[in-house]
Formats: structure tokens, C-alpha cells, sequence
């Protein structure tokens, strides 16, 4: 091929990609959204990663849109997302007309990556019947039967932390991550972590590899989210080789070894294996063992850093508010003395200030800070002249609805009693989306906040917690994290009582 030949194609193609984005950052103006005017390449995500969190930008385009439109345009790169800000319409999106939006939207490449078609990326009837089959997993029930063990592990958090709290300050958001590793692992998996213990376990390693977002992994998420199709002719995977190879082969040998040894325990990994198709044909009612290995992975992937995140917050929130820690600590006091000084599960359920701060935290800092929804045919907005199109991608803006003064008044403060029954009744259903709603919300968080709330239990009987000299105040997100996150860790004074 000639250089003049060559010169030209690529003209072509630079021109041809030229005009193609100029066409696609014409869509909210053609489809009458209000929005703001991206740049390319970014979009409108320009400075996201690298000088803030995306988290602050959503909000600020919402509190510039809100009461103009029920919903605004946003540009990721390329991408367009409607952004909802109606508290109506997000009930529509994810309740009234969830037959419209029952998919994420959301990048998996299931031939190259057993990992990546689990219940939080499968899509249609996929989704419908996996939701099915493991739903019977998380009831109050199946978490009653692992709370022994999870109070096992966190007994030996508490050890841990009472070696280290001699130092006077501790990073508590790696000893948090280290104990719902241990728990998740224990019970997931229903292996030995001991990341509490060794730093340097190779679960607590690949859970970070998980969530690194270094520059490669932000174009790897640029290209599976603007061209879905272009990645998986790519082979591209969402999660790492060496972790997929890691979680894959210990899930298979510990599935293995279970069933040669016919061993039973109430975890979810047991749960899981009675779901197990054995016979070789393709039942209803029954999974793959990639499909074990895949939902016991997300169990992992969808439960450790956020699990210990919420924690981290909790005692981040505590340790700034002195007033409701004691309050708190009292609760927690008077409720084990009368069950003898010892948690269970019962005694867990009672304590209602408890799940007050809990909420309030997921308010202001909740890990999960957007829900996504795409749209699988043209959907009218009510009460206005916008179309959602097939296959846009809708986003609930969760951290900006829990930040909005409507919603919550002087929302920058650290008020529990915003969670009374009575208040909760003053306020709007989808106001409060920590873990979504509608039938696509968390399988896992039931889970997610017993392992919270026993590790809170076990800390605050024993310890006393405030801020130290590396403590961010105001606190201000990780500028890469997947979830919302501390910048530097989370260092907390700790005291003995």
C-alpha cells in the first residue's frame, strides 16, 4: 500500500470519526434534554479521576437542573446517560415501570471471562430466572445461620485491633477491609482468609486488585462502556486475568473438594452447591458451576469493600459527632447486658439507634453513590415532552438525591433522627436508595449489613473513637475509587475503654 494510499485512509477514518462523535454530542439537543455542552474526549466527565471525584460532578449538574426537566442529559466520553432528578420517575425507572428498565446496561464478556456473567451484569429472562434461584440464599433465615460465624471472625478482629490500638491511631478502613474479606471468604468460599492476621493474604490482595482504577483500567472502562460490542470482539474482561484465574481455580477446588469429602456448612457456598446441576443437563432449576463461581465471585467482589466502606464511614461519622457515639454505645451496652453480655442475633435486631446511624451514614456516604438502568424500548416521560430512546442508559443519582436540602434539610450534618419511623414516613419512598429498589435492588443486603452491624457492635462496646492528626476533615471522596471512598485511608484515634 502506497503512503499516499495510506495518508488517505486514515483521513478518512479520522474524518469519519470526527463527524460520527460531533453527530453523537448532538443527541440530548435533538431529543430536548437539558444538558451541559461536553468536550471531547471526556465528555463531560473532564477533571473526573484525576482532580475529583465523578460523584461531585453529577451533583453539581443536578443541583443546575433540578425543577427544569424531571431528568438531564450527561455526556460519559461519548456516552449519553440521562440523569433522573424527579423522585417520581425514579420510582417509575426502578419500581412502576421496572419492565422497561430491568437491565443494568452494564459491560460482560461471558465467553472470555467466567466471572463476568453474574447476577449483577446478566441481562432479559437470564437475569429473571438467576434472580430466582438465588434469592432463596439471602433470606433473614440462611443470614440467622452464618451469624455465629461472622461473630466468630469478628472476635478476631477486635484482637487484632486491641494489638494495634497500643500505637494510639489506627488506619480502620484496612482493618475493616480485612475482616469482611475473612467473612465473605469464610462464608462465601468457606475458606480460612486470615486477612486479619496477614496483611499480605492473598484474598485482601486480589479484593485490591479488584478495585484498582489505574489508567489502563479507565480505558478498558471507557471502550466496554461507549463500545460494547468493539470490546468483546477485543476479548477485553472487566476484571483482571491473574484475579479471574485466582477466584476461578479456588472456587472450583473448594467445590470439588466439598463434594468428595461430602462436607455441609451454613454458608453460602453450600447453598449455592444444592443449586448445583450434576446430571449434566440443562435444568431449570438448577446452575453451571460457572455460575456458581461466578455469583460466589460477585458475593465476594460486591460485598467486601463495601461492607467495610459503610463501616469505615460509621466510625469516620462517630468519631467527628462524640455525642451520638455515646448515645450509641449506650444502646449497644444496655441491649447485650440484657441478653448476659452476650450479641446474638436477636439481641443485633433491637438495637434501632443502631440502624439509624447506619442509614444516616449511607445518607451522606453510602459506597454506592448511582444506579444504572438502560431502557429496552422508547419510554415517554410522564407529564413532559421527553422520550428516553431504546438502549439509553438512565442513572439514579443517589448521592445527590441524599444531599439534596428538599429531601433532607441542612444535609451536611450528621443527624440519625432523620431515621426515626416518624420521619421516614414525612419523606418521599425513593429519597433514600442506598441499595436501590424495586426488584432489581441488592440481593446481598441482608448480608451486607449484618457483618456492618456486628462489627460496629463488637468496636464500640470496647473502644472509643475520634480524630486524629491524618484525619480528612471535611471528608472529601477518593478521586479514582469505584465506590465512594476515604482519599488516604481512614486513621481514627482509638482508645481502650
Amino acid at each position: 500500500m502506497s503512503f499516499t494510499l495510506t495518508v488517505t485512509l486514515l483521513s478518512i477514518a479520522v474524518s469519519a470519526l470526527y463527524f460520527w462523535i460531533r453527530r453523537r454530542f448532538q443527541f440530548f439537543k435533538e431529543n430536548g434534554f437539558p444538558f451541559e455542552r461536553p468536550t471531547f474526549p471526556f465528555g463531560n466527565l473532564k477533571g473526573v479521576g484525576r482532580n475529583f471525584h465523578q460523584v461531585y460532578k453529577i451533583k453539581e449538574l443536578y443541583e443546575k437542573f433540578k425543577g427544569k426537566a424531571p431528568a438531564f442529559g450527561i455526556y460519559f466520553f461519548v456516552s449519553p446517560n440521562v440523569v433522573v432528578t424527579d423522585l417520581e420517575l425514579v420510582k417509575n425507572v426502578l419500581v412502576r415501570d421496572f419492565d422497561n428498565f430491568h437491565n443494568r446496561g452494564l459491560f460482560f464478556n461471558e465467553k472470555d471471562d467466567p466471572l463476568g456473567a453474574q447476577l449483577f451484569t446478566i441481562e432479559d429472562a437470564e437475569w429473571k430466572k438467576m434472580r430466582g434461584k438465588l434469592t432463596p440464599t439471602f433470606t433473614s433465615g440462611k443470614m440467622k445461620m452464618m451469624f455465629e460465624t461472622v461473630v466468630e471472625i469478628a472476635d478476631l478482629m477486635k484482637k487484632q485491633f486491641e494489638k494495634n490500638s497500643q500505637s494510639g491511631v489506627i488506619e480502620v478502613k484496612e482493618a475493616l477491609a480485612s475482616f469482611t474479606t475473612d467473612v465473605i471468604g469464610n462464608v462465601a468460599f468457606g475458606l480460612e482468609m486470615n486477612s486479619i492476621s496477614d496483611p499480605d493474604a492473598k484474598f485482601r490482595q486480589m479484593g485490591k486488585k479488584i478495585f484498582e482504577l489505574g489508567t489502563n483500567t479507565q480505558i478498558k472502562i471507557l471502550l466496554m462502556t461507549s463500545f460494547r460490542n468493539l470490546a468483546r470482539k477485543l476479548h477485553m474482561t472487566l476484571f483482571p486475568k491473574e484475579v479471574a484465574d485466582f477466584f476461578v481455580t479456588t472456587i472450583r477446588e473448594t467445590v470439588k473438594y466439598r463434594q468428595e469429602k461430602n462436607i455441609q456448612r451454613n454458608d453460602v457456598m453450600n447453598l449455592l452447591m444444592n443449586l448445583l446441576d450434576t446430571s449434566g443437563t440443562d435444568s431449570e432449576d438448577k446452575i453451571t458451576l460457572n455460575e456458581l463461581a461466578a455469583n460466589c465471585f460477585v458475593f465476594f467482589f460486591a460485598g467486601f469493600e463495601t461492607s467495610s466502606s459503610l463501616s469505615t464511614f460509621v466510625l469516620y461519622a462517630l468519631s467527628i459527632n462524640n455525642e451520638i457515639q455515646e448515645q450509641l454505645r449506650n444502646e449497644i451496652t444496655n441491649v447485650l447486658a440484657n441478653h448476659g453480655g452476650k450479641l446474638t442475633y436477636e439481641g443485633m435486631q433491637e438495637m434501632k439507634y443502631l440502624q439509624m446511624v447506619i442509614d444516616e451514614t449511607l445518607r451522606m456516604y453510602g459506597p454506592i453513590f448511582q444506579l444504572l438502568r438502560k431502557a429496552s424500548s422508547d419510554y415517554k416521560i410522564p407529564g413532559s415532552n421527553l422520550v428516553i430512546q431504546k438502549g439509553t442508559l438512565v442513572l439514579i443519582p443517589t448521592y445527590s438525591i441524599h444531599m439534596d436540602p428538599d429531601n433532607y434539610p441542612q444535609p451536611e450534618k450528621f443527624d440519625p433522627n432523620r431515621f426515626s419511623d416518624e420521619n421516614k414516613e414525612k419523606r418521599h419512598p425513593m429519597a433514600f436508595l442506598p441499595f436501590g429498589s424495586g426488584p432489581r435492588n441488592c440481593i446481598g443486603l441482608r448480608f451486607g449489613l449484618m457483618q456492618t452491624k456486628i462489627a460496629l457492635i463488637k468496636l464500640l462496646a470496647s473502644y472509643k473513637f475520634s480524630p486524629s492528626s491524618r484525619t480528612t476533615i471535611p471528608m472529601r471522596f477518593h478521586n479514582k475509587s469505584l465506590v465512594l471512598a476515604p482519599p488516604d485511608g481512614m486513621w481514627l484515634k482509638v482508645e481502650k475503654l
